[in-house]
Formats: C-alpha cells, structure tokens, sequence
C-alpha cells in the first residue's frame, strides 16, 4: 500500500501532540516534518520526551513554520493552529499542490458573514469557504476522498452532531428546541498560560463559560440545519471539569409522532451499526469519558422520559481523538484509499 509524507504545522499544542503520537505509529503516513516557532531546532525527542523510544524522534526536528518549505517536503499537511492564522498556511499550502486538513475552525463554515459574527474578525481567505469539506466522516465520506481541503470538527460539534443528525434526518425529532449541555477537560482550552486553566483554579471547580454563545455553535447549527432542511437554532452549555480529557454531552431533545423505542433504535442501528468509531450502548449502559479517552471512539445512549416527554441523549469522547486529531487522521485514511481504521485502533 503507498504510503504518503505527511507535516504537522503547530505540533507543539494537545492536538498537534496527538498527532505526532498517531502519525508516528500510522502504518501507512510518514511523518517528515513538524513545525513550531518556540521549539525550532529541537528535536521531537526533547520536546516530547514520551516519544522517545521511537527511532524518528531523534532526527525529526521542530522547524519554523514555511509554507513553501513543507510543500516540498510533505504531500499532506495538517494544521493544528488556531482560528485565522491557519488559513493563511492553507492558501499557500493549496496552491503548491498540497492536501491540508485543517484542525481550526477557518474553513468549517460556508458563510464568511457568520464566521465573522462568531469569531470576531474577517475571514482571511472567504474564496476557499465553498471548497472546503467539513469532515465529519461518517456523514461526509464521499466529499472527504476527493477533497483537497477538509475542515476538520470541532470538539464540541462533534460530541452534539453525531448523536443528532440521524434523527433530524428521519424526522425524530423537532428541530427546534434542541438543549445541549456539555462537560469538557481542561485540553479543550488547548496548550497556553492563563489563569483560568492553572492547576488551583480548574482542580475541585466546575464551572460553565462561552455563554450564551459559544463559537462552536455556529457550526453546529450550520451541519443541523443542513441535516433538517431548515434553520435550526440551539441552547448549547459547556461546561469546563477538572479532568485532561473527555467530553460528555447531554442532549434534551422534542421527539416528533414517529419516534418510539423501535424507530429510535433502527435510525441509530441504520446510521452507525457499520462505523467503526461511533459506539451504540444497550441495555442500562450509559457513556462514560474513561471508556473513550485516549480512543477515536464516540459512545451514544439514549432514554425517552415518559415524565416529560422528552428524549434525553448523552454521548461521550476523548476531544483530543474523536473530538480532533484522531479524526483528522480518519480523513487521513479515507482521502488516501487506505482502511479507515489505519492508525487508529
């Protein structure tokens, strides 16, 4: 099987960590260079002395991010930066002739408009918008193998999304009125120096943040309102816990006249019974972070209340994997020929 040279722009943060971690063990990537202003010139080795042992982590070193460079070097890049600097690696990086997978949120919207509503500034390249593919495998295989371009999820859209879009699309569910509240560990804020992610201010706290409109939504009304054919506005919660890693979400759901325990189970069995990384609980199983974290692996249950006739749905990831490197990697495998699972189990 043909492997292929693969860079990782920003691989100093959590995500670019995970995925130096699965790009090194990918049996069919091979990782030829990672970039980072603040460690250009060391060495994998002595950023990321767990990788120590393996035998590309002393020759691998960080270099300073040039587009022009790494296009030579690399025929997929990834970008773990954040939002509005990674889109201007991207343009060069596409013009060159490379695949990026993008792990920000530049291109995960279609609207420059709403980009800019929610994250405050100008989209620095709106031409690209139309051409990215937003990559949620398990709704956008298709796109996701012949594009150039994928707009990886975030985190928190991917927790509310895959639990949702099958029953918006069957007509399960209202599509307004949606609740979602969702628990995340402390690396969902990413790899930096601020008060609020120190040891004793997130150790024994929970506390909610990002309200009453945190950035993600913007996305994840864009993919519900494209899953349910007409516009769809949510109340979505986070929360930050003091754990690493994992995401718990719980969704509070209006079923609609179709929807019983039969329809419920057979929409969910029709849309994940054959996708390797979504996990349908039975029985009295309920999700659990300690059952997904360090896996790319998304866990769903589900009850409907007959108190208040609502249909309560709960999911949980590891938002490092599932939530971002671990799918990226995924489209990795589907845009390359290779198995899905490549990497990754």
């Amino acid at each position: 099987m043909k492997t292929k040279k693969v860079a990782i722009v920003g691989a100093s943060g959590y995500s670019g960590e995970v995925l130096v971690q699965l790009l090194l063990n990918h049996p069919h990537a091979e990782l030829v260079a990672v970039t980072s202003r603040q460690n250009a010139g060391q060495t994998l080795a002595q950023v990321f002395p767990k990788f120590a042992s393996h035998p590309k982590s002393k020759t691998i070193r960080f270099s300073e991010p040039n587009a022009e460079a790494l296009a030579k070097q690399a025929e997929v890049v990834f970008l773990a930066l954040p939002h509005g600097v990674a889109a201007e690696f991207a343009v060069p990086l596409l013009a060159a002739g490379c695949v990026v997978i993008d792990l920000s949120a530049d291109f995960r919207l279609k609207s420059p408009e709403i980009y800019k509503e929610f994250y405050a500034h100008d989209h620095p390249a709106p031409e690209l918008l139309k051409k990215a593919v937003y990559g949620l495998p398990e709704f956008y295989r298709a796109e996701i193998k012949k594009s150039l371009l994928i707009a990886s999820p975030g985190c928190y859209p991917t927790s509310i999304l895959l639990p949702t879009i099958p029953l918006l699309k069957a007509g399960l569910i209202q599509s307004q009125g949606i609740i979602a509240d969702s628990l995340s560990g402390v690396s969902g804020a990413g790899r930096k120096a601020e008060i609020d992610y120190l040891f004793c201010e997130c150790n024994e706290s929970v506390r909610p943040y990002g309200l009453p409109k945190h950035r993600h939504l913007s996305e994840i009304e864009e993919q519900l309102s494209l899953a349910a054919k007409t516009q769809v506005t949510i109340q979505f919660t986070p929360h930050l816990i003091p754990v690493n890693r994992g995401i718990l979400t719980t969704l509070y759901l209006n079923p609609t006249g179709k929807a019983s325990a039969e329809t419920i189970t057979a929409c969910y069995a029709k849309a994940y019974a054959n996708e390797p990384f979504v996990r349908l609980l039975e029985g009295k199983a309920l999700p659990d972070t300690k059952n997904v974290v360090g896996t790319n692996v998304c866990e769903i249950a589900w009850r409907l209340d007959p108190r208040t006739g609502r249909l309560i749905v709960m999911s949980a990831e590891d938002n490092l994997v599932k939530g971002a490197s671990g799918q990226a990697v995924q489209s990795l495998n589907i845009l390359s020929g290779w198995p899905e699972t490549s990497g990754l189990v």
